[in-house]
């Protein structure tokens, strides 16, 4: 199988887990037997070692013109360091800002105000790059719809990683297919993070006939992306996100709650998770679940983002486009097509042994 170039749009944690993720497991094969944290160690015969960085975006002065290996672990960047990555020779590039940036990150974020943008699709383009992923603080609406429209005009696929409604929106989809191209998100499920724990839960409570009467998710991390979730008006999205993602499970009225996410400058990208669930079983008495969860909260997301990658990759050999649900509704957490965890899991092994 050949590489799978992709270009990354906002060289936050996240991105630097991934690219680290991708030099840690340089090594991993079919023959490599159980290997923990990996789900697939070959997804369509792509190695994760096949994933290659052609381009990459941002608009802090720190990153723009330093090459890649060096971009990931500059300020404000605090995802814990797991791998060394050798130098890429590909430099993060300025792109436009939009709403990318909102009031919380500019007072942590060095803005490259004085470089000229470049052009997005040329760039993608001349990178061959086969895919472009969205890295994008939440809340960066517009800016994601800029690079989405740029991904359609230089024959990329899209993953959108982040809580804007690109992959579950029938217009988007339409756009991709009518280019004969892959479109998965939105809003990535972390491996082992609140979502995926919180719909688990409540899908064996609903399977063993418990009454949902009410559930709460808090979270509270020191990393950027808590930073910028600590303004409100950037959490609309994600808010419909989260809810949608638990309320989809409960076939009747149930009240969930999603706190306001707190930040901790102590916690760097731990990420620090509650929740609580209400319900009535048998005779009528009450349940109680409360459970507590403690991550790094970027490799979190890398863990699913390398089976992501080589999924839409294998999408597009198969001539796939527009909205890939096998991908979507078992990573992310607002896709075109909820459904439950367990039925998405065998849908995406389908997929992907097909």
């Amino acid at each position: 199988m050949g590489k799978i170039k992709i270009a990354i749009v906002g060289i936050g944690n996240c991105a630097s887990s991934l690219i680290q993720g991708i030099y840690y497991y340089r090594h991993v094969n079919e023959r490599s037997g159980l290997i923990p944290g990996i789900l697939h160690n070959e997804i369509g015969g792509y190695k994760i070692s096949d994933i290659e960085c052609v381009a990459a975006f941002d608009i802090n002065r720190n990153k723009i013109g330093k090459d890649v290996s060096e971009a990931i672990f500059s300020c404000p960047n605090n995802a814990v360091k797991f791998a060394d990555v050798p130098k890429m020779n590909v430099n993060v590039k300025k792109g436009p800002q939009f709403d990318g940036v909102g009031e919380e990150l500019k007072r942590i974020i060095d803005i490259d105000y004085e470089s000229n943008n470049v052009d997005i699709k040329d760039e993608l383009v001349k990178s061959k790059a086969d895919i472009l992923i969205n890295f994008l603080p939440t809340g960066s609406v517009k800016a994601t719809e800029f690079y989405a429209k740029q991904a359609l005009d230089a024959n990329c696929c899209f993953i959108n990683a982040i809580p804007v409604f690109i992959a579950s929106n029938q217009e988007w989809s339409d756009k991709f297919k009518e280019k004969n191209l892959p479109l998965v998100g939105d809003d990535v499920k972390s491996q082992i993070g609140a979502t995926i724990l919180h719909r688990t839960i409540i899908e064996i409570l609903v399977r063993r006939g418990v009454f949902i009467n009410k559930s709460y998710q808090s979270n509270i991390g020191g990393n950027a992306d808590f930073i910028n979730l600590t303004e409100t008006k950037r959490l609309k999205c994600k808010r419909i996100s989260k809810i949608d993602a638990i309320e989809s499970l409960v076939p009747y009225d149930s009240n969930v709650v999603f706190n306001d996410p707190e930040y901790s400058s102590e916690l760097h990208d731990t990420k620090k998770c509650n929740i609580k669930i209400f319900g009535r079983n048998f005779g009528d008495l009450p349940i109680k679940i409360n459970l507590d969860l403690e991550v790094q909260d970027s490799p979190n997301s890398a863990g699913i983002m390398v089976d992501v990658i080589r999924g839409v990759q294998l999408a597009r050999d198969n001539n796939r486009s527009g909205s890939i649900n096998e991908i979507s509704s078992l990573f992310f957490k607002h896709p075109e097509i909820q459904i439950a965890d367990f039925e998405a899991h065998d849908n995406f092994e389908k997929f992907i042994n097909s």
